[in-house]
């Protein structure tokens, strides 16, 4: 049995939180199934799934930062699938997967080895 609800006010900018605990980052929009009656089947997070929901140039340009972050084998914006989740809660969408395997996390393990990595005194 499916459960209906206002996925714009329920799901969206909703915080997704791993496993262990962390804040792995937003929902900033859905993918639907593209067969039968729509079903939700992924969450997408990023700039590259946020930009279009702004749209507008202030959309375009977020979206061209986004991609400039991606690596460029893979522009799509980062998709959690919706079988990751465990629970839904105000807290946000806690999911069964650790922060370390979540594709939401690239661009924090992107800065840390990159930016804060290399900051002198930085403590790592």
């Amino acid at each position: 049995m499916s459960t209906v609800i206002w996925a714009n006010s329920v799901l969206l900018d909703r915080l997704l939180i791993s496993a262990d605990g962390e804040d792995v980052g937003v929902v900033d929009d859905l993918e639907l199934s593209d067969a039968g009656e729509p079903e939700l089947t992924a969450f997408l997070s990023g700039p590259t799934a946020f930009g279009p929901r702004l749209g507008g140039r202030l959309g375009v340009w977020w979206l061209a930062i986004g991609r400039r972050l991606r690596p460029s084998n893979d522009p799509r914006p980062n998709r959690v699938p919706v079988e990751l989740v465990k629970s839904v809660d105000r807290r946000g969408i806690t999911l069964n997967a650790d922060a370390d395997d979540l594709p939401t996390r690239r661009l924090h393990s992107w800065a840390l080895t990159k930016v804060i990595g290399r900051i002198p005194g930085n403590g790592s």
